[in-house]
């Protein structure tokens, strides 16, 4: 019990990636998912990660399932269940953009549906799952967590500022937002704290694709801090939440995202 254990979706590369390797390096066990691992792998994917996490003398148990299938949730679950005991800290970060950037006249229902199976449905019946864990846990007599229990959700800029080529996106981080300030109210007596973490323009695999657009924009001053955000910048932002400083804010949304949302004349 006196072990910090972290499940992390989307852990094998991104800005899952760089919260699993930040926690790893201030004491957190980790539990890592992917939809996929090659184990023979160790250069790109869930078991670098896993190399990189046992080089900071950490533990690591790579799980893998789609997030977007209900029927993958225990496997996803019982493992890190089985192996570590509990967990303290789920951070939900896995998601995808659409398949090809669409102009909403043109938004399909299978890139709609893609999209929210994943970002939305499945993070929903995902964090359920983990947070009964966590209300049962907390209603163990002498169980005393090594940190207060949270759920993080990484969600976007996107949540509140609208893209007319990607809106099953901005609507799934949009009704994250939701699920995240609902989560946050019914898990409060139990002492289980939920944030949002709404990360900005931030370099990963999802926007190589945009680079030059997002450069464009960054030199013409759409950001206060005029650079790109890296993975570590986000997982600094975790691990105060999921560590305990911010403990008395439940159901806070942090922008990290270069002062992108102050509104300025």
């Amino acid at each position: 019990m006196s072990k910090k254990v972290a499940l992390i979706t989307g852990a094998s590369r991104g800005i899952g990636r760089g919260i699993t390797l930040y926690l790893a390096e201030h004491g957190y066990d980790i539990a890592g998912a992917a939809t996929q691992a090659d184990p023979s792998n160790t250069e790109k994917g869930l078991y670098e990660v896993k190399a990189r996490v046992e080089e900071r003398g950490q533990e690591f148990l790579p799980v893998t399932g789609n997030l977007g299938d209900l029927a993958d949730h225990d496997q996803l679950v019982m493992p890190v269940l089985e192996h570590f005991g509990h967990i303290d800290t789920l951070v939900n970060n896995a998601g995808v953009g659409p398949k090809v950037r669409n102009d909403i006249l043109d938004c399909t229902p299978e890139s709609f549906d893609f999209v929210m199976d994943i970002n939305l449905r499945g993070v929903f019946f995902f964090s359920q799952q983990v947070a009964k864990h966590m209300v049962a846990r907390r209603e163990q007599a002498g169980a005393v967590p090594a940190v207060t229990p949270s759920i993080i959700f990484i969600s976007s800029i996107s949540a509140d500022t609208a893209s007319t080529n990607r809106v099953e996106y901005c609507a799934s981080k949009a009704a994250l937002g939701m699920v995240a300030q609902t989560f946050a109210v019914r898990l409060a007596e139990h002492g289980i704290n939920v944030f949002e973490v709404r990360p900005g323009i931030t370099a990963t695999d999802m926007t190589a694709g945009v680079q030059e657009k997002y450069d464009k924009l960054i030199a013409e001053g759409i950001l206060l801090q005029p650079r790109w955000g890296q993975p570590e910048d986000i997982a600094k932002a975790v691990y105060a939440l999921a560590d305990g400083y911010f403990d008395y804010a439940t159901g806070a949304v942090i922008e990290v995202g270069g002062g992108f949302g102050v509104k300025r004349l």
